[in-house]
């Protein structure tokens, strides 16, 4: 008896915070549900993350995230526009209202988070910045490199790692510098630049799509913590709650063992509280979210958990052949956790 008046103060307690909810309009968060599209500001071009097909449709790990987050909110994953956004425009374009969320290889940042107008949701890709020289220069780690031409991203954390490296370490080297990620690949190949600075997840893709792959070397040590993560406006909690539970909901459908060709049928059996309320037999979270109960079975079936996501774009069978390292779960060495849902 004592479980079942605790269970039912919890559903009372779950609906009055959904009427709460429903009353409290959040700006972008009605705007975009009006709408009836998400406009999603991605990557201008990278493999892994994103990337246009033979058929010009995009694909990877961040245009997932996009589908994903277009389907909790429409159940559809094509009610998504891309927008492709270079380093030193991503920001200016979320503030300004051009995109309602930036899936885009985006550190997070404690200035950028406090002074741009925008708040960092949560991490959903770690990642380090590294080098990558070509094999036949037998550079083995980055002190190796003084007075060395590097290519770095303009308007992104990388310019300022590097410079604060060489500076440290009494090196010196010169910098060139570009607005997208394609222009210093093709510097690099070119010979204008000795090595290309940035994040290693991007310089594992940026090789996989060089003519030979073979002939470049990523360095093994990196120099910087880079964690990915979702960013939207500030002035509407309601819409951050939304990206940010999204992000939670795909790594812990993972967690849960919640898969694309098994969701249905954890659903219909599982008797685990907390799979019954992700999955939606209890509709408690979809409520306080203003979604579909079924939100996260949605999700699953459209694009799959955390892992698979990983796999298909970033995994070892992928060109780019990234192993997960510190984006395996915590269960299991890595540094993805995600916060209870409940």
């Amino acid at each position: 008896m004592l479980r079942r008046a605790i269970l039912a103060t919890m559903t009372a307690a779950a609906a009055l915070l959904g009427a709460q909810r429903a009353a409290e309009a959040g700006p972008q968060y009605d705007a975009i549900k009006a709408r009836g599209t998400l406009n999603c500001g991605i990557h201008t071009g990278i493999a892994g993350f994103a990337l246009p097909d033979s058929r010009g449709v995009w694909q990877g790990f961040d245009v997932d995230f996009c589908r994903g987050l277009a389907v909790a909110l429409f159940n559809d994953p094509n009610k998504v526009r891309y927008t492709p956004l270079s380093s030193s425009t991503r920001f200016t374009a979320l503030s300004s209202g051009e995109v309602d969320v930036l899936f885009r290889t985006s550190t997070g940042t404690m200035l950028r988070d406090v002074g741009l107008g925008i708040r960092y949701v949560s991490t959903a890709f770690y990642d380090g910045h590294g080098f990558m020289v070509r094999a036949s220069a037998n550079i083995a780690k980055a002190s190796e490199m003084g007075g060395a031409t590097i290519c770095l991203i303009q308007g992104t954390t990388n310019e300022g790692i590097t410079a604060d490296y060489f500076r440290s370490n009494n090196l010196s080297f010169t910098p060139v510098l570009f607005a997208r990620t394609d222009q210093a690949a093709e510097a690099l190949q070119a010979n204008r630049c000795d090595a290309f600075g940035t994040d290693a997840s991007q310089l594992a893709a940026i090789r996989s799509s060089m003519p030979n792959p073979s002939e470049w070397k990523i360095l093994d040590e990196r120099f910087s913590k880079e964690p990915y993560g979702p960013y939207v406006r500030r002035g509407d909690d309601e819409w951050y709650d939304v990206v940010r539970w999204y992000v939670n909901a795909v790594i812990q459908s993972e967690e849960s063992g919640v898969t694309r060709t098994n969701v249905d049928e954890v659903k219909r059996t599982t008797t685990n509280p907390d799979t019954r309320r992700l999955l939606g037999v209890t509709p408690e979270l979809g409520q306080a979210l203003k979604l579909d109960p079924n939100w996260v079975v949605n999700i699953v079936k459209a694009v799959g958990n955390y892992g698979e996501i990983y796999e298909r774009h970033m995994g070892p069978r992928t060109p780019v052949g990234l192993a997960r390292g510190a984006n395996e779960l915590w269960t299991r060495g890595g540094l993805l956790y995600a916060l209870p849902m409940r």
